[in-house]
């Protein structure tokens, strides 16, 4: 089935009149069928979604992945029996797909170059159905013949057909010999809105949470909360490529708490984009920090540029500043709740997504799923705590890398344990800076790191020191940036020790 063409009177005046908009896909009883039908049989149903390549943009109204066959396309259209009956079907050249016309082949080739550039292969077979969804099979059958020579009947889903002739013409085609195992493989090459890309290249596709908080409409307060590891900062990372895509004028700035997070962030993103081969313009996706905003700020009222401490002052809360059309506040956990407040005041007019780890502004969206595959072991160690990070640190060096094992406390003991580091272990040790670019500093070492130094770090091993004295939103957030081992270090009890020790034992 290639391009096809219907005609009558009626059409061939309105055809001219105007483009058509892509048809969405309402949630007809078909379409609910087709649902359950997938649930049933382990597809993988897509409805409504866009595949991007370059600068262009391609709609599809339903897609279904049946891992063992490839992928099943559907073409919508509402013709009616009425529509039809006076009508004819012919072939076509090349066209886009409109009221009057259906256009496999150029979904085909646009899908087909897209895996071809990515993996220099054609991906998997794709089959052709068309949904009928206000037309029954014995209208069908009543319609000019040649409509039966150019769409076959076992490529027509009509808004009477049953569960049973659905799943038969879909299992009409031939089996793959070697079944898709990796749905991300096909889909994450094809939606780069969905796609979670690891540094080696490893694809994973988003979680059904985070895909409901991609496809979501723009609001003016937009509340996001996840767990670690919950795919928090690829969620915004998708949202904000998707949302330009689909407005390439549209501004976009993403707040993260320190400049060596909003590097880090930066090296996803282009690794992202120059991935899946789209063409966006890297001006309009800008990270900063909360410092650069609030001295955006002042610099435009001619005020002093604040230096090192994070403080909102009252004239900015009084006078308007259109910055972006949507801000993305990554970790406001961390962040004074006056400049949270602050970015309400100059969004109020625009858009405003908060990003937390936990469910503290009652959210818009959670993230339920998490891709940790097992929850971090606690272990409480009551003791000189200087010397114990010194036992424990030599003990884990034997076992893990040194960059796998990350050392959080106060300024003080950060210095201390520099010190003594060195010359201790034969590893590289490292103090992060945060407030220095990633270039400026090798991150390839055993980490130490501040409370303030912590945000956009995750490890195998943390180790927790200056419990007493460190705010419980700090540990709390600390405490969630470990894969595997979080060693807790204290040397008398405390409230905090007591909430922690209620969180993980």
């Amino acid at each position: 089935m290639g391009f096809f063409h219907y005609m009558n009177i009626t059409s061939f005046f309105s055809n001219f009149k105007k483009k058509q908009k892509n048809l969405k896909l309402p949630d007809s009883l078909l379409i609910k069928q087709l649902k359950e039908i997938s649930k049933k049989y382990n597809f993988s149903l897509y409805k409504n979604i866009t595949i991007y390549h370059h600068a262009k943009d391609h709609f599809i109204p339903l897609l279904i992945l049946d891992k063992k066959r490839g992928i099943f396309l559907f073409e919508y259209k509402e013709w009616s029996y009425n529509d039809l009956k006076n009508s004819t079907i012919s072939k076509a050249s090349h066209q886009d797909s409109s009221m009057q016309s259906i256009a496999y082949e150029k979904t085909h080739e646009f899908i087909k170059q897209k895996f071809n550039e990515l993996t220099h292969k054609d991906g998997v077979p794709i089959y052709n159905y068309l949904l009928m969804q206000n037309l029954n099979s014995d209208e069908y059958e009543h319609l000019d013949s040649s409509f039966r020579e150019l769409l076959p009947l076992k490529k027509i889903l009509f808004n009477d057909s049953k569960e049973e002739q659905i799943v038969q013409k879909l299992n009409d085609v031939p089996c793959l010999k070697n079944p898709i195992l990796n749905e991300a493989d096909i889909m994450g090459n094809l939606l780069v809105q969905y796609l979670i890309l690891s540094k080696d290249n490893s694809l994973n596709l988003a979680t059904p949470s985070q895909i409901k908080f991609i496809e979501s409409d723009l609001q003016n307060i937009t509340t996001l909360s996840g767990t670690a590891f919950s795919g928090r900062t690829s969620s915004i990372l998708l949202k904000s490529i998707l949302e330009v895509l689909k407005s390439p004028k549209l501004k976009i700035i993403i707040i993260e708490p320190t400049r060596l997070a909003c590097d880090l962030l930066k090296q996803k993103l282009l690794h992202i984009i120059e991935y899946a081969i789209i063409e966006i313009d890297l001006n309009s996706i800008e990270i900063i920090t909360p410092l650069d905003l609030l001295n955006r700020h002042l610099s435009k009222l001619k005020k002093p540029k604040l230096e090192l401490v994070l403080h909102v002052n009252e004239k900015l809360m009084q006078k308007s500043f259109k910055v972006a059309d949507l801000i993305i506040c990554d970790d406001t956990d961390i962040l004074p709740l006056e400049f949270i407040e602050y970015l309400k005041h100059i969004q109020k007019n625009s858009f405003l997504i908060l990003v937390d780890t936990y469910d503290k502004y009652d959210s818009s969206f959670t993230l339920v799923e998490c891709f940790r595959k097992t929850k971090p072991k606690a272990l409480f160690k009551k003791a000189n705590q200087h010397a114990k990070s010194l036992q424990i640190i030599s003990t884990l060096l034997e076992k893990y890398k040194a960059k796998e094992i990350l050392i959080i406390s106060d300024n003080l003991s950060k210095k201390k344990l520099l010190d003594d580091l060195d010359g201790f272990v034969d590893e590289q040790v490292i103090a992060v800076d945060s407030s220095l670019s990633l270039a400026s500093q090798d991150l390839d070492g055993l980490l130490l790191c501040s409370y303030s130094d912590i945000a956009s770090m995750n490890t195998k091993i943390v180790v927790l020191m200056d419990i007493e004295d460190t705010s419980l939103n700090q540990l709390q957030y600390a405490a969630s940036l470990a894969q595997k081992t979080i060693y807790i270090l204290y040397e008398q009890e405390c409230q905090n020790i007591k909430i922690l020790k209620e969180k993980y034992e």
